[in-house]
């Protein structure tokens, strides 16, 4: 057996002590785990005892690194052990930390997930899938997932979905009414909106106000094209010009009615 023959605090850690035994530096030791195991000088250990105590360290260690990064903000259940994968913590050590957190409700999947839904519904532009995604590669599970979201209410993604769709046409009004609404959907499809959704924000969108629009939008892209192909005459020169238009999103009836409108014009 070996004997402790010193015990000092740590420079760096007051909450940290190292151990002697037999005249030499074996370890240090955290200071619950030195109360719990009630290390003092004189004391015998075996090397069962030696494993007991190291084990607890490890436990106390990786329960204070798990501690410090829920101090940033709320953590899932998951969040926290792939930290703890992180540091190099075994999963025995990993598993007895996540119990005592749970224990003393430090980590609530259910009400982390309904701090982040309300989180991402109150300051972002996201859709329920979006958020459902990723509170999945959270780790919460499916049932915590579709209670939290039903927060979400479908007016209120609606209501994004149609402000999204309002600010992207106003930017990019230049573009056509058929490339604005492919563009609007894939976006509202990457923000995670649901297709119901998607489809009734379109539809607001689809109004007899978009015709003036859409003739402004092919003067202003026909413009650029005729110049591109200024070089060209005759029948070339048109089909270059419209199948150029007709790429860009607009209809044969208001191409022709734009290349009617430069004829008048030349």
């Amino acid at each position: 057996m070996a004997v402790i023959t010193k015990i000092t605090t740590q420079r760096k850690n007051q909450d940290r002590y190292n151990i002697f035994l037999d005249e030499v530096f074996a370890f240090s030791v955290d200071a619950d785990v030195l109360v719990k195991f009630q290390l003092k000088k004189g004391m015998e250990l075996n090397e069962f005892s030696l494993m007991e105590i190291n084990y607890q360290d490890d436990i106390r260690k990786a329960y204070n690194l798990a501690i410090s990064y829920l101090a940033r903000r709320m953590r899932s259940e998951k969040e926290i052990k792939d930290y703890l994968v992180q540091k190099e913590i075994e999963e025995p050590v990993i598993n007895e930390v996540l119990h005592k957190l749970l224990a003393q409700k430090y980590v609530n999947d259910e009400e982390f997930g309904r701090a982040y839904a309300r989180t991402q519904i109150n300051t972002t532009d996201k859709g329920p899938n979006l958020i459902r995604m990723e509170l999945k590669e959270k780790g919460i599970e499916k049932a915590i997932i579709e209670t939290v979201l039903e927060e979400y209410s479908f007016d209120l993604q609606l209501e994004k979905a149609e402000n999204l769709c309002a600010k992207y046409t106003q930017k990019n009004a230049k573009e056509s009414k058929r490339i604005i609404k492919q563009k609007l959907e894939q976006m509202l499809q990457r923000k995670g909106y649901p297709f119901d959704v998607i489809h009734l924000a379109l539809n607001e969108i689809d109004d007899s106000d978009r015709e003036e629009d859409d003739l402004d939008a092919i003067r202003f892209q026909g413009e650029k094209i005729l110049r591109k192909y200024q070089n060209l005459t005759g029948f070339e020169y048109k089909q270059k010009v419209k199948q150029a238009l007709y790429r860009k999103g607009f209809s044969f009836e208001l191409i022709e009615k734009y290349l009617d409108e430069q004829r008048e014009e030349g």
